[in-house]
């Protein structure tokens, strides 16, 4: 990343510091944060047919305005065009290594991408085909920079191969694969549809993440986290319905919001992503802020950088301007994250002692030195 934040180029975090400044991304699709121009240019040399424009300016704003219909089945609709130009080694390999490129221009130093590898085999390849080109490219992105970045195999959840799919992701787990999960349409396709794919990863010793409290209530977060052992939960913000308001106005948690913050079970929470689906009106309705003063365990992520025209500085920017986060926050999230990857200890450990703090300390150091 660029030389860390000193001097007179520290102050409050405007976008631009926060770009500057390291992060950390946990969840995030691959299928979701394609360069329009990268979308247009696959889809001439595979012979996908059916983009809305040629133009890259047009397709953003028109993948935009596609996802942001306040739902979320509607939202993953706007994937057929990312997904239909991601049917070959090449072009995979090409979407991997600018990703890792994108997210290394924007200041992140560690990233988990997850994507689904049975929405890229309908020109044949294999399973294993589409994951060695995610690692591929990825290495190839990675190279050379502060960038560590992991796959997360994601098995879509109204489909039927989860089973497949993490015994595929555990085939590659000692390169650079280090989670499984499910995605798509959650209300109506509950994750205990897809039992034996978790009960496997935990006879493996294979981490899990669930989407889940997105399009679904706490119902599905309790059989994400007690059915299916789910170490982190995609989004997770529909845990607030497990919750009531007393009558001086204080949160009182059910069992299990409860059990989620004494487990410390992390949340992987996308405010942008959110407003797109409709699950709240505007990022300053988000319930990001209550779960960050009740101390749950928070992270902050993008979703689908293309889909939501987010990049992980405009999200955290975002909740500055909405909730008036400071470096110190900023910084909390961050480690909650580098804390919460699936990562080996002792990895984690050293991005957070060797990147996180020693970039965030001048930062922090501004504040305090802030007159009263």
């Amino acid at each position: 990343m660029e030389t860390p934040l000193n001097g007179p180029d520290v102050g409050p975090p405007t976008l631009e510091r926060i770009r500057r400044a390291p992060k950390v991304l946990l969840h995030d699709h691959l299928d979701g944060g394609l360069r329009p121009s990268t979308i247009i240019e696959l889809a001439d040399e595979t012979g996908y047919a059916d983009l809305p424009t040629a133009d890259a300016d047009e397709l953003a704003a028109w993948m935009l305005r596609g996802a942001n219909r306040k739902d979320l089945t509607l939202y993953l609709e706007t994937f057929a065009h990312t997904v239909g130009v991601m049917q070959t080694a090449p072009a995979i390999e090409r979407v991997a290594r600018e990703c890792a490129e994108d997210l290394t221009a924007d200041g992140v130093v560690y990233a988990e991408i997850r994507f689904a590898p049975e929405l890229h085999t309908e020109r044949g390849l294999s399973l294993d085909a589409v994951i060695e080109a995610v690692i591929t490219g990825f290495e190839a992105g990675a190279s050379g920079t502060d960038l560590t970045i992991r796959i997360i195999c994601s098995a879509m959840r109204h489909l039927d191969r989860g089973l497949e799919i993490a015994q595929a992701a555990i085939r590659h787990r000692d390169h650079g694969v280090v989670g499984f999960d499910i995605a798509g349409p959650e209300d109506g396709f509950p994750p205990d549809d897809h039992l034996l794919a978790f009960q496997y990863c935990q006879r493996e010793n294979f981490h899990v993440t669930i989407h889940a409290g997105e399009a679904y209530g706490p119902r599905s977060i309790w059989k994400a986290v007690q059915y299916c052992g789910a170490e982190r939960l995609g989004h997770g913000i529909r845990i607030v319905e497990d919750w009531t308001t007393t009558p001086g106005g204080e949160s009182q948690l059910g069992r299990l919001s409860h059990f989620l913050r004494d487990a410390r079970i992390p949340l992987e929470v996308c405010p942008t992503s959110n407003v797109n689906t409709g699950v709240v009106e505007r990022i300053e309705d988000h319930p990001i802020d209550k779960l960050v003063a009740l101390r749950f365990r928070v992270t902050v992520n993008t979703d689908n950088r293309l889909m939501s025209g987010v990049t992980m500085s405009s999200e955290m920017a975002a909740l500055v301007d909405a909730f008036g986060y400071d470096w110190a926050r900023l910084r909390w999230l961050t480690v909650n994250a580098m804390k919460s990857s699936f990562l080996p200890f002792r990895d984690r450990l050293q991005i957070i002692e060797q990147i996180i703090k020693p970039h965030y300390a001048p930062l922090e150091a501004w504040q305090v030195e802030l007159p009263l």
